[in-house]
């Protein structure tokens, strides 16, 4: 199609439209949501398809769940191809039907029709506190088969021609133990799609549908050629790698850049975990989709064009594509593990691109019983902060989120003890030995919660606690990630995995995070600080070492 300047200022007009509806979006599901892991933590993320369910505008929140969206609308639509209407929204939350995730993350997906034709979708997707399960919270890390872990949604009408099913909400609400805020949650996920609706309809009716729907095609278009402009600057080759896990398994990726392609192959992994450590394989693109925007630098295409190039190869049956009947709870640290697991294979060939290794984890902390004012039962879901790498250009950032889990924040110590029934203790920087190097890793944190009231649980998986962040270029390993529970009698015990562990009033979780990797021989930064030692103040070297900490 040949488009005049004014044309092409119009479709960049749209495709910037599409954008802040998508912001829209998201601000009116973070101001409605009932759950402060939703309006807090902004454990969540929204986005808009086309009429197939292609990515065509992506809003605020976490990557991940961004790169959920488009898939789970593509099952949707392939489940209820003949009972699609205006007015429609549907309920996803399991990976066997375009869930992606765990059972705890649901997706709301609505079609919006203009002029008798499917042009679009509006989709979101939050982490609900419970769901049912055999624990408080749903997440297990003892679950076998995904039965165990809560309240399955298989792509699911959940408002028809605009009319709520009752009968459906009632028995999504009678599956969990909070069920006030599931349903201010879901209500909240309802109003965002709608909003979206709305706004896109305005959007067509005001520049007509035929140019909407150039605008998404061109736009997409050019997600595709920005993404093989990048590919051409990539270093050429197959780079392989592998890598013991804390649990003892051995992942292994093969990555094959050419001028075309970007392929990761996974096809030579394990079996799928007999327990909860799964990825469904639309949960290990997502991955690999990240990283591949890491190094293509994809701020303004990311949309279905831009992945065009990009190719996974998975085994069924494996850790990264199991069968279905799999349990999925800690999906989160597997594709961590697997997103860490190519940036390391890449990063010694990308030259500035990569930073080391961060401390690698979502650090999911789950917290909950009776609070002791209300009686009400309660459960804290909260990912923690922690270092990243040191890179050639400089150190490493502090207390961050995952590149994986992205643009969200920590729950504020005011909420989290007005809300639950917790004490916050101490929020500090982790000053434990790890991550030097001419540029250090940045550093982790210490979180200390003191439990209120008896009868409460605790529950973690972290990863990197065995296996510490990686370096690069002769600088140190990071430090790990890992719990302290320390007893109102004084006894200490640490945990990375533990599933509801019975925790009482006067009880200590004391959470470490871990810094990043260092980049490069710990003494060159001594050398190369000497004169910002100086005039910094410093008379001595070891004056300099305190502050910095170099070894």
């Amino acid at each position: 199609m040949t488009t005049t300047a004014a044309d092409q200022i119009t479709l960049e007009i749209i495709q910037n439209s599409l954008q802040a509806i998508s912001d829209e979006m998201f601000a009116a599901f973070r101001k409605t949501a009932m759950s402060a892991i939703i309006y807090e933590v902004l454990d969540m993320g929204t986005a808009i398809t086309d009429g197939e369910g292609n990515l065509a505008s992506s809003g605020a929140g976490i990557p991940a769940f961004v790169g959920v969206l488009d898939k789970a609308v593509k099952r949707v639509i392939e489940l209820n191809r003949d009972d699609i209407r205006p007015g429609d929204i549907f309920a996803t939350n399991d990976p066997f039907y375009g869930g992606v995730t765990h059972l705890n993350d649901v997706v709301l997906a609505m079609p919006v029709f203009a002029e008798g034709r499917l042009v679009a979708w509006t989709a979101n997707i939050a982490h609900w506190n419970d769901v049912g399960g055999m624990v408080p919270g749903s997440i297990s890390n003892e679950a076998k088969e995904i039965y165990q872990e809560g309240l399955r949604l298989p792509g699911v009408k959940l408002v028809a021609g605009g009319e709520p099913i009752k009968s459906v909400m009632e028995i999504i609400k009678v599956n969990s133990r909070l069920p006030d805020f599931l349903q201010g949650d879901m209500w909240a996920g309802i109003a965002a799609a709608r909003v979206g609706e709305r706004r896109i309809l305005e959007l067509v009716a005001k520049y007509g549908l035929e140019t909407f729907v150039t605008a998404l095609d061109l736009f997409m278009e050019y997600g595709e050629e920005v993404a093989r402009h990048a590919l051409a600057g990539l270093p050429k080759g197959t780079f392989t790698l592998e890598e013991e896990q804390d649990s003892g398994a051995v992942y292994k990726v093969t990555v094959e850049i050419t001028d075309d392609e970007f392929v990761v192959d996974l096809r030579d992994n394990p079996d799928q975990d007999k327990g909860p450590n799964n990825a469904s394989r639309d949960g290990s693109l997502v991955a690999a989709q990240m990283v591949f925007m890491n190094i293509t630098d994809a701020h303004s295409s990311a949309n279905e064009g831009h992945f065009r190039p990009l190719r996974l190869l998975t085994r069924p049956g494996s850790v990264f594509d199991p069968n279905p009947g799999a349990a999925f709870a800690v999906y989160y640290e597997v594709e961590i593990r697997l997103y860490d697991l190519i940036w390391r294979c890449l990063a010694p060939h990308l030259g500035d691109r990569l930073p080391a290794g961060s401390f690698g984890s979502i650090c999911g902390t789950f917290i909950g019983g009776p609070h002791p004012d209300t009686g009400r039962h309660f459960t804290i879901v909260e990912p923690q902060v922690g270092g990243w790498g040191g890179s050639r250009e400089r150190d490493g950032n502090s207390a961050m989120f995952s590149g994986f889990h992205g643009d969200t924040f920590n729950c504020p110590a005011e909420v989290a003890e007005t809300r639950y029934g917790l004490y916050v203790d101490r929020l500090a920087l982790n000053d434990a030995p790890g991550g030097e190097g001419e540029h250090r890793g940045g550093k982790g944190i210490v979180l200390e919660y003191r439990v209120r009231s008896n009868g409460c649980f605790f529950t973690c998986a972290y990863t990197r606690n065995k296996h510490t962040p990686w370096a690069l270029e002769g600088g140190r390993e990071g430090s790990p990630n890992y719990a302290e529970v320390i007893r109102a009698d004084g006894s200490v015990k640490e945990y990375a995995v533990v599933t509801a562990l019975d925790v009482n009033e006067g009880d200590v979780i004391r959470i470490h995070t871990g810094h990043g990797g260092g980049y490069g021989d710990p003494k060159r930064r001594a050398h190369n600080l000497v004169d910002d030692d100086l005039r910094n103040g410093f008379t001595t070297e070891e004056q300099a070492r305190s502050v910095y900490g170099y070894g």
